[in-house]
Order: structure tokens, then sequence, then C-alpha cells
């Protein structure tokens, strides 16, 4: 990838319109890397790989469930200049910022402009794949709560909100023996300025995956609580192996909806619609949940955003969960 060969493209993994990923060779140390490409030849591109960029720099420390950016590097042409690096920080960057958002290639207009985004390795997949190809498993879906909760929390303390919360943007590792999720693509999310509560910021642009926005979202005006709404439509369809076949990709996906006729309608744009109307969890089996956890995901999918759990409570909330712990063996 660039000119001193610091990378070897091994195959494409995944495309779509964000961009394509890559697995790769560090040819150095031969460990691999997942590299993804964003073209920044429109403004919209642009936004999207800035919009990354900014949210993985703006993390000063790593977390286990959130993927790693190892470094990022701007292509002009045959030209590539590393712009940052995980354990250092370029001010050049600030140059590459201005330019895209002025709407302008950074060099020769003619030249090829990509952002390469080189992160680390997940082996196994997407948790949507991942877990539909498995038998349902209550201990890995607590494990997977748990670490998908102390993720969010761990984002929003550092005042970033996702924005896109779905099963096809968390990712798996088995660097550690069992499978550890890591939470990415945040082409859409947004790093919150000022060091106040995250909740308290506000925002108006609609954005995300239809079956996955909470109802304040379809009207635009919205908090980092849309992100919990997202992780409660993701837990319920993990339990009760709720899916959904995509419409432009004919992919089955995890998720939860509202059945009208033969339509299948979003959770929260029918909740908008209705406000007043009763989720049926569990859906399809009562004993696939217990009690208590039935009463989380309810206040995780709240119509009304201040009746929602906010990342830091769900994150001591579904450590006492009694879903998917094992059960202590008495000896007489």
């Amino acid at each position: 990838m660039a000119t001193e060969a610091k990378y070897s493209i091994v195959r494409e993994v995944g495309r779509g319109s964000y961009g394509v990923v890559y697995e790769a060779i560090v040819n150095q140390t031969r460990s691999k890397v997942a590299v993804k490409r964003m073209h920044c030849d429109v403004p919209e591109n642009v936004e999207l790989a800035l919009q990354e960029f900014w949210a993985l720099q703006s993390i000063q420390r790593q977390h286990e469930n959130v993927i790693q950016l190892e470094e990022c590097i701007l292509q002009n042409g045959q030209a590539f200049q590393p712009i940052s690096h995980r354990y250092r920080k370029s001010d050049s960057h600030l140059l590459l910022i201005e330019t895209c958002l002025k709407g302008r290639r950074c060099m020769d207009p003619k030249s090829a402009c990509f952002l390469w985004f080189v992160m680390e390795f997940c082996d196994g997949g997407n948790m949507n794949e991942y877990l539909l190809s498995r038998s349902p498993d209550a201990q890995l879906n607590n494990s997977f709560m748990r670490q998908l909760s102390s993720a969010v929390a761990f984002l929003h303390r550092n005042q970033i909100v996702h924005r896109d919360l779905k099963s096809d943007n968390i990712l798996i590792s088995h660097k550690r023996g069992s499978p550890i999720v890591k939470v990415a693509d945040f082409g859409l999310s947004k790093v919150c300025q000022g060091k106040g509560n995250v909740n308290q910021h506000r925002f108006s642009s609609a954005c995300g995956s239809n079956f996955y926005m909470a109802p304040e979202v379809w009207e635009g005006h919205y908090t980092a609580k849309a992100d919990i709404f997202a992780l409660g439509i993701i837990f319920w369809a993990m339990v009760e192996r709720i899916t959904f076949r995509d419409g432009d990709t004919e992919k089955e996906l995890l998720g939860t909806y509202i059945c009208q006729g033969k339509e299948l309608i979003p959770l929260g744009e029918a909740l908008l619609e209705n406000p007043n109307m009763k989720l049926q969890i569990p859906l399809k089996n009562k004993k696939s949940m217990p009690d208590d956890l039935c009463k989380l995901l309810h206040d995780m999918l709240a119509f009304n955003p201040k009746e929602r759990l906010d990342a830091f409570q769900l994150e001591v909330r579904i450590r006492q969960i009694s879903y998917g712990k094992k059960r202590q063996r008495s000896v007489s």
C-alpha cells in the first residue's frame, strides 16, 4: 500500500457504499490487520471518512470492545502520507480536514484521493453472521450484551455517539480464545465538543439504519440515548433470534420489527406512530428470557428518551440480570 510496502493486501472481506475493507499483512511482523479504503471523491464520502477518523483518533485509551485504529494514511495519486498513528498524533491531518471540507482534492484534482484506515484484524466476521451460524446460547448472549454495554458506555464517556449500531457493525475476535466483540464502523459517529454529559448534546440529522433507529431519530431530534435504543433492538433480536431480510442485500439480519400485514415496520417508526404501543417481550417464547431481562429491554426501548436508560445505567443493570448466568449447584 505504501512505497515501502509496509502492508500487503491479502483479500477483500467487505464492500459497501462506505468503501472497501481488506485483510492485509504487516510485512515486517507478518501480523494481520484490517484495512478500510475510503474514496474521498465526493463531499459525502469525505464526511464519512473524517467522522470515522475523528472518532477513532479522539479515544485517548483503548477499550477491548472498540475497534482500534493503528494508523490512517492519505493517498494522493501514487503518494502515500501517514497522517496519524495509534501512539502519536500528527497535526498534518488538520490540513487534510480543511482541504477536504472545502471540497477540493488534496493535490492534483485528477489524482485518486483515498483515506486508508489500518485497524486491528477480527477473525470472526461480524456479529450477525457469527450468531446466525450457531445455535442459541444464553451464556454467549449474556457475554455479548455485557461487552457491548461496556463499549457504548466507554464511547459515551469519551463523548462519542456511534449513531449506527447494528449487528453488521459489530465484529468478532478470537485472539483470547473466547469471542470478543468489537464495535466498529464509525462513519456516522459524532464526537461531541466539551466535557459535559454526552446525553445533553442534541442532534438533528437523522441517520443510521432504519430497523435500529429510535423514534426520535425518525423525527430528527435526538441524543446519545438513540444508541441505547439500537442496542435494545440488537439484544432482543439476539436472545430470540428475530431476523428480517434486508431489501437491498437480501441478507438475513438480526433485528426486531412490527408486522403490518405483509409489511415489516421498524420498531422505532412504529412507536413514533403509536407511542402507547405495548411491546410484546418476549415475542416467541415466555421461557426464552427471565422477567429482569424483559424489564431491561422495555427500559432500553422506551418511546420517551427521558424514560430510557442511558449507557452508564445500562452498564450497571446488565451485570445484574439472571439471564445466561451459570447456576450454582448446591451441595447437601
